[in-house]
């Protein structure tokens, strides 16, 4: 292929990339880097419960921080990498990090509100995926996906670093859930309703901590099986109860025949040992009497 329309593409996408980058949700930079301090510190605090040394509390930091946005810009392929063109991204989550590290006293016993934050960060982070996703054209599904993976991402790597199963894919109160619900209620205010950007943001990311608050207070988690059997109608569950019924009914008395016969066959085992239990004592009797009369001869 020639040089030229071998360079015609990335040009495209780079006058394209020129032309989005402006129509993106315009986050705050303060709540940005507050956004990725928060789930930084909640990767050193894992770091800290599994015995990590400093460079694997910086390494899950960083992952925990901003790998689920660097999964979501790696899916995307549209060489936007946030963790390339935000330079403040990496040094925030590494001083974060440190601090953390060594001084944990300072949120050690703030546990609530690192969980409050920690959700507010995943709302976030779910509408701007699910916003990025969107403004470079992709599918409304896609862009909920790419919301889902910006939320929990990071966590997702997290566990899988250290070798346990993502805590998203185990039975437990709405997490993975609720970043679902914040990226789709963003992609349907702003594509389905016309709602500013901002507007929607806030909107979902709330929706998130709502969701995430719901199922905490009333402890409704996410279900790890479905029985089908209790939505199927009453007349079918009647007859399959019914049938059910005549199945064991016809179980039971075949057992009864077969313990019936099992009965007999030990009562006429035990007749015909007493039978020769009798004989043999008969013959003994004989045997006792005939040696008596031979003594008297």
């Amino acid at each position: 292929m020639h040089p030229v329309f071998a360079a015609a593409p990335a040009a495209a996408v780079a006058v394209a990339q020129s032309g989005v980058a402006s129509q993106q949700a315009a986050v705050p930079l303060g709540i940005e880097m507050f956004v990725v301090v928060v789930s930084s510190v909640t990767g050193v605090l894992s770091a800290r419960q599994h015995k990590l040394d400093f460079v694997g509390a910086l390494w899950l930091a960083v992952l925990v921080g901003l790998g689920g946005g660097l999964l979501r810009d790696i899916i995307l392929q549209v060489g936007d990498v946030y963790i390339l063109n935000q330079p403040l991204a990496l040094p925030t989550s590494l001083i974060a990090a440190t601090i953390t590290f060594v001084f944990p006293m300072i949120v050690e016993r703030q546990d609530r509100i690192i969980d409050i934050l920690d959700i507010f960060a995943v709302g976030l982070y779910s509408a701007v995926g699910a916003d990025k996703a969107m403004v470079y054209g992709f599918e409304p599904t896609v862009c909920v996906m790419m919301g889902f993976f910006t939320a929990v991402g990071g966590g997702l790597l997290r566990d899988i670093c250290l070798a346990k199963t993502p805590s998203i894919f185990k039975r437990g109160n709405f997490y993975a859930i609720a970043a679902i619900a914040g990226s789709t209620a963003y992609i349907f205010l702003v594509q389905g309703c016309s709602v500013n950007n901002i507007a929607a943001l806030t909107f979902s990311t709330a929706l998130t901590m709502f969701v995430r608050w719901l199922s905490l207070h009333y402890n409704i988690q996410s279900p790890t099986e479905v029985d089908l059997t209790r939505v199927v109608p009453r007349r079918h569950r009647t007859a399959d109860v019914a049938g059910a019924r005549r199945e064991v009914t016809a179980r039971s008395a075949d057992a009864l025949a077969d313990r019936r016969e099992r009965t007999l066959a030990d009562i006429q085992e035990r007749r015909e040992q007493e039978r020769r239990k009798e004989a043999l004592s008969r013959l003994k009797r004989m045997r006792r009497k005939r040696g008596q009369r031979k003594l008297d001869v």
